[in-house]
């Protein structure tokens, strides 16, 4: 049986993409059991990142929930087959089976992620036939990772609201008006993915300290906050998650 991660607020979730444990921060963690299994004796969030490089079987996600407590949650980001092959268009299909699979963590699927290609601007001629398609499957929360500055306009940010889509807050920031979460205001998802080195650099005290403040405020307002650290190339993103999660909580 999975250790219970520390008691906190399941309306605020701080975790990794993925769930390695790198050898300076693997102390802080239980010794026995899997990586996930000590993961989650600390943390109680994930990010699954590799659903987008590959499918995986239903047993393998039901495998992942049942090795993690009550209070696990778990984002799982869609695959490129939809994002960046179909850029999405003619997705029902693939949906499908991908909901199929991802099912199998029951009750700790608590998001899905939608990475966006750089080069794939907003088009209302597939956005909203594609979030309908996503909704007809999946009614919980969703978070949309644009990169194309088309997505960061008063036309999108009214759509993302129709369809209760949360606009990710990530950094580094590429667009001015993407310094602010946005979309459906009901989830914040905050993706920091290392800077000023991409995937590589460690958040400072400072910038932790100011980031645990204002996920604090984002949650008094009643959203679910969400805040993955994806510098995972040189073992930083557990370090920042482990701080983070200390400053929130004031220990």
């Amino acid at each position: 049986m999975a250790q219970q991660a520390p008691p906190g607020s399941l309306q605020l979730k701080i975790g990794c993409a993925g769930w390695s444990l790198p050898r300076d921060s693997s102390v802080e963690f239980p010794d026995a059991g899997t990586h996930l299994q000590r993961y989650a004796g600390r943390l109680h969030a994930t990010e699954i990142n590799s659903s987008f490089y590959r499918p995986h079987q239903k047993l393998t996600y039901e495998r992942w929930g049942a090795a993690t407590p009550t209070g696990f949650r778990f984002s799982v980001k869609l695959p490129k087959t939809i994002t960046h092959e179909q850029r999405l268009t003619r997705s029902g299909a693939l949906l499908d089976s991908f909901m199929a699979q991802v099912m199998g963590l029951g009750g700790k699927l608590s998001c899905l992620l939608v990475q966006l290609p750089p080069s794939l601007s907003m088009d209302m001629g597939v956005a909203p036939l594609f979030f309908k398609t996503l909704r007809a499957r999946y009614p919980g929360a969703v978070a949309l990772e644009p990169r194309h500055a088309s997505w960061f306009t008063p036309e999108a940010e009214a759509l993302l609201q129709h369809w209760r889509i949360a606009r990710v807050l990530a950094d580094p920031v590429l667009h001015e008006a993407g310094r602010w979460p946005g979309g459906w205001p009901g989830l914040v998802y905050c993706r920091l993915h290392g800077s000023p080195r991409i995937y590589y650099s460690r958040y400072d005290s400072a910038t932790l300290q100011a980031l645990a403040d204002r996920l604090a405020l984002a949650g008094r307002d009643g959203a679910a906050v969400w805040c993955m650290f994806d510098n995972t190339a040189s073992g930083a993103a557990t370090h920042n998650a482990l701080e983070l999660t200390r400053r929130v909580s004031g220990a």
